[in-house]
Protein backbone atom coordinates (compact mmCIF):
# COMPACT_ATOMS: atom_id res chain seq x y z
CA UNK A 1 0.00 0.00 0.00
CA UNK A 2 2.69 2.01 0.49
CA UNK A 3 4.08 1.71 -2.66
CA UNK A 4 1.30 2.74 -4.23
CA UNK A 5 0.23 5.79 -2.22
CA UNK A 6 4.17 6.74 -3.16
CA UNK A 7 3.58 6.34 -6.81
CA UNK A 8 0.03 8.54 -6.68
CA UNK A 9 2.10 11.34 -4.84
CA UNK A 10 4.61 11.06 -7.66
CA UNK A 11 2.14 11.06 -10.15
CA UNK A 12 -0.03 14.11 -8.52
CA UNK A 13 4.00 16.11 -8.55
CA UNK A 14 4.35 15.20 -12.30
CA UNK A 15 1.03 16.28 -13.44
CA UNK A 16 1.25 19.43 -11.43
CA UNK A 17 4.46 20.26 -12.98
CA UNK A 18 3.31 19.68 -16.79
CA UNK A 19 0.16 21.44 -15.90
CA UNK A 20 1.96 24.91 -15.06
CA UNK A 21 5.31 24.24 -18.04
CA UNK A 22 2.66 26.40 -20.18
CA UNK A 23 3.15 29.46 -18.37
CA UNK A 24 6.87 29.32 -18.41
CA UNK A 25 6.76 28.59 -22.18
CA UNK A 26 8.62 30.55 -24.10
CA UNK A 27 9.15 33.26 -21.34
CA UNK A 28 12.99 35.08 -21.06
CA UNK A 29 15.09 33.97 -17.86
CA UNK A 30 14.11 36.89 -16.45
CA UNK A 31 15.35 38.39 -12.73
CA UNK A 32 13.22 37.29 -10.33
CA UNK A 33 12.75 40.69 -9.20
CA UNK A 34 10.53 41.04 -12.25
CA UNK A 35 8.35 38.66 -11.07
CA UNK A 36 6.83 35.46 -12.18
CA UNK A 37 5.48 33.79 -15.19
CA UNK A 38 1.70 32.34 -14.29
CA UNK A 39 -1.89 30.81 -16.32
CA UNK A 40 -3.51 33.98 -17.96
CA UNK A 41 -6.71 32.42 -15.77
CA UNK A 42 -5.36 33.37 -12.65
CA UNK A 43 -4.89 37.28 -13.92
CA UNK A 44 -6.60 40.33 -11.60
CA UNK A 45 -6.74 42.53 -14.77
CA UNK A 46 -5.87 42.66 -18.58
CA UNK A 47 -3.59 45.55 -20.52
CA UNK A 48 -4.22 45.54 -24.38
CA UNK A 49 -1.35 47.21 -25.84
CA UNK A 50 -2.16 48.45 -29.14
CA UNK A 51 0.71 49.60 -31.97
CA UNK A 52 1.24 52.81 -30.43
CA UNK A 53 1.40 51.90 -26.57
CA UNK A 54 5.02 52.96 -25.14
CA UNK A 55 4.44 52.35 -21.24
CA UNK A 56 2.01 49.96 -19.27
CA UNK A 57 1.19 51.22 -15.18
CA UNK A 58 1.10 47.96 -12.78
CA UNK A 59 1.33 47.27 -9.03
CA UNK A 60 3.16 45.45 -7.06
CA UNK A 61 0.95 42.24 -6.41
CA UNK A 62 -1.03 42.19 -9.26
CA UNK A 63 -1.39 39.67 -11.56
CA UNK A 64 -1.59 40.87 -15.20
CA UNK A 65 -2.91 39.31 -18.54
CA UNK A 66 -1.12 41.22 -21.74
CA UNK A 67 -2.79 41.73 -24.83
CA UNK A 68 -0.20 41.88 -27.87
CA UNK A 69 -1.47 42.27 -31.02
CA UNK A 70 -3.89 38.61 -30.83
CA UNK A 71 -1.56 36.85 -28.26
CA UNK A 72 -1.13 37.10 -24.81
CA UNK A 73 0.84 36.14 -21.80
CA UNK A 74 0.47 37.03 -17.87
CA UNK A 75 2.73 38.09 -15.38
CA UNK A 76 2.69 38.39 -11.44
CA UNK A 77 4.08 41.58 -10.37
CA UNK A 78 5.48 39.75 -7.42
CA UNK A 79 8.53 42.33 -6.88
CA UNK A 80 8.52 43.29 -3.37
CA UNK A 81 9.10 47.11 -5.12
CA UNK A 82 12.80 45.98 -6.49
CA UNK A 83 12.32 46.99 -9.94
CA UNK A 84 10.05 50.31 -10.40
CA UNK A 85 10.83 50.46 -14.53
CA UNK A 86 11.89 47.94 -16.46
CA UNK A 87 11.20 46.99 -20.80
CA UNK A 88 8.38 44.82 -21.10
CA UNK A 89 10.58 42.63 -23.29
CA UNK A 90 12.47 41.34 -20.58
CA UNK A 91 9.38 39.47 -19.40
CA UNK A 92 7.10 38.79 -22.65
CA UNK A 93 7.56 35.79 -24.72
CA UNK A 94 10.30 36.00 -27.53
CA UNK A 95 8.77 37.47 -30.47
CA UNK A 96 5.39 38.88 -29.12
CA UNK A 97 6.90 42.56 -28.97
CA UNK A 98 8.23 42.46 -32.53
CA UNK A 99 11.08 44.71 -31.19
CA UNK A 100 8.97 47.31 -29.91
CA UNK A 101 9.76 49.50 -26.65
CA UNK A 102 7.12 49.55 -24.23
CA UNK A 103 8.32 50.41 -20.37
CA UNK A 104 6.32 48.65 -17.71
CA UNK A 105 5.91 51.19 -14.26
CA UNK A 106 5.23 49.09 -11.22
CA UNK A 107 3.86 50.95 -8.23
CA UNK A 108 4.55 49.51 -4.83
CA UNK A 109 2.71 46.91 -3.42
CA UNK A 110 0.21 48.68 -0.93
CA UNK A 111 0.36 45.73 1.22
CA UNK A 112 4.09 45.64 1.15
CA UNK A 113 4.38 49.44 2.29
CA UNK A 114 4.16 50.79 5.83
CA UNK A 115 2.17 53.65 6.41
Amino acid sequence: MKTLHTHLVSLAIAGAFAAAAPAFANHPAASPNLGTPVHDESADRTIVLDAGAKWANVTGGETIRFVVGGKSFSWRFDTFNTSPVFDLDKIAPAGMLDGRSIKVYVSPDPQQTSG
